[in-house]
């Protein structure tokens, strides 16, 4: 009797926990309803088993706890947003970072009123501002040429909790950093970052590195391969009681598409990457230049960006090298030629030999969770 309380309790326990954090998801619904008004227009899926999730960070300031990052406008923006992309299999997985200064065709969209906006050329991130996470979908599926399986937004406080849940990400910084807007003063080397510091370092752009929007996106990339190193090395997505506590901070500020809203639609998502090689978790960011109009805003490098699509679309490999790498002899065991980027750095590519029947993988500047700039 005392045994099959016992289990009795620890099951009613157990469908608590479940509850709680399914409870904790936010379904993104009218989203939903937009993109299925659109069905037709947006791409197909071409590769079973792959999948494309779009992530966006968004920058809102309601709520009381986000509301300390600023003046609620009544408006979001999304200065993040990442494409990410789960080879069939799992074999790997690719995160692009879309610029939010890129120049991008936004089609005419719903507005959180109900009235239609029209559609304009303009920066990436009007998108979310003017149509939230359904025009943002549809501007990236008509920018790349594929479908977004799943989408989800996180906001500042769902992002700091789930770090401080993680008990901090460990990075480490060349030199000291003293950024008053971002409120963040660290000093150089090893670093364990809370949540707060955390969130001022992925977000911080006028005092750290050369203070461009692909500089902040370059270290966002490398905080989440720290993450990544973090997660797998304490074995969290294993360890229910380590597990929990993150589960709770991500979910408590997630909205993702009705068909992940769900713990069970986040575990089957969790499980099936939790075993990807950390030197197959790539990063990179779309290959991007000066806009020709305009120097402060972005444009696709071609034919660099169209390839890279194109091998995300069908679920072909990606390559990628440290941009340290492109400046110091060859890379690997080949000589590359180089696809210009504003910078000279975004892709290259390896001369075809005309006796190899497959043609080389066009290699793209980026990095891979198993890099550790720690040493």
């Amino acid at each position: 009797m005392g045994a099959g309380a016992l289990v009795v309790v620890a099951g009613g326990v157990g469908w608590a926990v479940y509850a709680k954090l399914n409870s904790n998801i936010t379904p993104d619904e009218a989203a939903a309803a937009e993109l299925a008004r659109y069905e037709k227009e947006r791409p197909t899926s071409l590769v079973r088993g792959a999948q494309n999730i779009l992530v966006i960070g968004s920058d809102s300031r309601a709520g009381t706890k986000n509301r300390r990052y600023g003046k609620d406008s009544g408006t979001e923006r999304s200065d993040t947003a990442i494409l990410l992309h789960l080879s069939s299999g799992r074999r790997s997985a690719t995160a692009v970072s879309i610029p939010r200064d890129l120049m991008v065709d936004v089609p005419g969209c719903r507005r959180p009123g109900g009235s239609r906006s029209k559609p304009m050329f303009a920066m990436f991130n009007y998108a979310f501002q003017v149509g939230g996470s359904a025009c943002t979908v549809r501007t990236v599926e008509r920018l790349t040429n594929i479908r977004m399986d799943h989408h989800m937004v996180i906001d500042f406080n769902g992002f700091k909790e789930m770090v401080d849940a993680l008990d901090g990400v460990e990075i480490c910084l060349t030199k000291p950093i003293n950024d008053k807007a971002a409120k963040l003063r660290l000093p150089a080397g090893k670093v364990t970052l809370n949540g707060e510091q955390a969130l001022g370092y992925v977000r911080a752009r006028k005092s750290l590195g050369n203070g461009s929007d692909t500089d902040r996106m370059d270290r966002q990339q490398r905080f989440l391969a720290a993450l990544v190193h973090k997660v797998q090395s304490n074995d969290v997505l294993l360890n229910p009681v380590r597990l929990y506590p993150v589960l709770d901070a991500a979910t408590s500020s997630l909205t993702t598409d009705p068909a992940l809203a769900s713990l069970r639609g986040l575990y089957e998502l969790a499980r099936g990457v939790r075993d990807i090689p950390t030197e197959r978790v790539q990063f990179l960011t779309v290959p991007r230049e000066s806009y020709v109009y305009n120097a402060n805003r972005d444009q696709l490098v071609e034919p660099a960006a169209k390839r890279l699509f194109q091998r995300l679309r069908t679920d072909t490999p990606v390559e990628v090298v440290d941009s340290s790498e492109m400046h110091h002899g060859p890379i690997l065991d080949f000589s590359y030629t180089r696809s210009h980027d504003g910078d000279g750095k975004t892709s290259l590519e390896r001369p075809h030999d005309p006796a190899d029947p497959t043609p080389p993988a066009p290699t793209f500047r980026g990095s891979t969770a198993a890099e550790n700039p720690c040493g």
